[in-house]
């Protein structure tokens, strides 16, 4: 009969599952704690206070692991914070809706570090000239069809996008757009950012901090919507 074999028809598993329901029982026998052995490594055995010290220790690695990662993220998003902060400073700043949109455009590239930037809107901007970045759909929602469900649900997109919209977007460039996000502004239009590396926007992503960036976006432009 072998050390883990148990008399009278006894399993293994019912003795595990007294234990379980007895977590205080070698506090009645402390004098088979020392006896237990515990499986360490290969071919060793410790005893099960050292067993619980290594389980404590692999427990406090962990945490302080998941407590660096929060740090980190921490991090990230008051630096983000920032940005965006700086980012309405310069829509706050605009004079006119051409000075707007163009502050648009050159925060996102500037201060997101951003590789390419479009921005689609439904009412024309005086004084804008003409640029690939920009464009005015004068149809509005109904004359981009690629979109249609993007607007319906009024949240930012993130990721890969079909070929249809990337060709609306982007045009002959289109082809090197490994990801992108695409941003509401309301009854205003939509803006996109582009960019060549396929991991920067990921379905993962939150869309906090680009939704809050589509809703400043979108206000400014409605106070200069008359042109001023």
């Amino acid at each position: 009969m072998g050390e883990t074999d148990l008399k009278d028809d006894l399993q293994a598993t019912d003795v595990a599952d007294y234990l379980r329901r007895h977590p205080r029982f070698l506090t009645q026998f402390p004098d088979l704690a020392p006896e237990l052995k515990m499986p360490r490594g290969e071919g060793e055995v410790a005893s099960l206070a050292s067993y619980q010290l290594d389980a404590l220790r692999r427990k406090n690695r962990e945490l302080e692991r998941k407590l660096a990662e929060l740090v980190q993220v921490a991090g990230q998003n008051e630096t983000l914070m920032m940005r965006v902060h700086a980012f309405n400073i310069g829509l706050l700043r605009a004079a006119n809706g051409a000075d707007l949109v163009r502050s648009v455009a050159a925060g996102l590239t500037e201060d997101f570090d951003t590789e390419l930037v479009r921005v689609v809107l439904f009412h024309p901007v005086a004084g804008l000239p003409e640029a690939d970045w920009w464009r005015i759909e004068p149809q509005g929602a109904g004359g981009l069809p690629a979109f249609a469900e993007f607007l319906a649900r009024e949240e930012p997109q993130v990721g890969r996008l079909p070929p249809a919209m990337l060709e609306s977007l982007f045009g002959g460039t289109a082809a090197s757009v490994e990801s992108a996000a695409l941003v509401h502004l309301g009854d205003a239009g939509l803006m996109a950012i582009g960019s060549h590396d396929a991991n920067r926007f990921h379905p993962g992503m939150g869309g906090v901090f680009l939704k809050l960036i589509g809703e400043a976006v979108s206000t400014a432009l409605e106070r200069h919507r008359d042109g001023t």
